[in-house]
């Protein structure tokens, strides 16, 4: 990295759906999906830019047959509690029935200082509110109250997925009213399919940022955000508010097309905000774009506008400099 807050990327290759943590260990903790989707691992360093390189521990491996056993989808690792979490979604087949796929959600739980071991217990079946296809569980605090954000389908809702929020009794099981955040209506979440998923939550100037990915994941994927006031009630629906416009879009220039399914982190200096997504170098040419590999995690510095809202510019283009 240089002065600038510039990154070498991507920082890791062939990892769709890009998580990062930064730990009080100094580490960066990464995950993502891994190509073939048959299994989560896990990668460490000190920095974004030696993410490429460092070595990559399989933490958990799909099962043989049953609900855990295919397209083992967006993991992401949370520390709660003096804990290690990994939530992901996984499904009982790679086919689709009637256009959609099986996918549920799922945590699994490690009590090691380090979590590159193999030590990791399967918390079984996070459960909501309706039995339909649902993926991208995050998980965030405020107030001392947990958090669980996911995507799901809803039967009676046109679409392939909805975000919703509910409070959790611990984490790997939520309580409660579960809150519908938001459907895919504008034209630019609705290209190829009907799909809002990927929430990752941001805690800033007094509000609570949630960023989501929209349409296809081919070169229409697209970046959209939710905001509320810290202080409302985050279960209220009316307490949040949505762009219109999307706020992360491909970029021609530089050949970043369809980012999104974004995490963020903190600089090696702590002194900004990145932005961790993924992006493909080039439009997807042909074929289902859920089988081309070349979604790669890419890291970009962003900042606020003078109303305190995140501006993340264009793929592969600082604001930070």
């Amino acid at each position: 990295m240089t002065n600038d807050y510039t990154y070498s990327n991507p920082i890791v290759l062939e990892r769709a759906d890009p998580w990062v943590y930064k730990h009080t260990d100094g580490f960066y903790y990464f995950t993502g999906s891994v190509p073939g989707y048959q299994s989560i691992e896990l990668r460490r360093a000190k920095t974004l830019n030696e993410l490429k390189d460092a070595e990559k521990v399989t933490v958990w491996t799909a099962h043989e047959s049953g609900e855990m056993s295919h397209l083992i989808w967006a993991p992401e690792i949370h520390y709660i509690n003096e804990k290690w979490y990994i939530y992901f979604a996984a499904a009982s087949s790679d086919q689709p029935k009637n256009d959609i796929f099986q996918h549920r959600m799922y945590a699994i739980e490690c009590a090691d200082e380090n979590p590159l071991s193999a030590n990791w217990i399967e918390k079984g079946q996070v459960k909501t509110h309706i039995n339909s296809f649902c993926l991208d569980a995050t998980t965030f605090t405020h107030n001392d109250q947990l958090y669980y954000v996911w995507a799901q389908k809803d039967p009676a809702i046109p679409g392939n997925s909805n975000l919703y929020i509910s409070e959790m009794e611990n984490p790997w099981t939520l309580k409660g009213h579960t809150t519908l955040l938001t459907i895919p209506e504008f034209d630019w979440e609705t290209i190829g399919f009907l799909v809002n998923e990927g929430p990752a939550v941001l805690k800033r100037n007094g509000k609570i940022f949630i960023t989501y990915s929209a349409s296809a994941t081919d070169e229409n994927y697209a970046m959209g955000l939710l905001w509320a006031d810290e202080d409302s009630d985050l279960l209220d629906g009316y307490s949040w508010t949505k762009s219109e416009k999307p706020v992360f879009t491909s970029s021609e220039k530089n050949s970043l097309y369809g980012p999104g399914h974004n995490s963020f982190t903190r600089s090696e200096d702590d002194q900004k905000d990145v932005l961790i997504y993924h992006a493909r170098p080039e439009k997807n040419k042909e074929g289902d774009p859920l089988d081309n590999p070349n979604r790669h995690a890419n890291a970009q510095v962003f900042g606020f506008d003078e109303d305190g809202f995140p501006t993340f510019g264009e793929p592969g283009s600082s604001l930070a400099n």
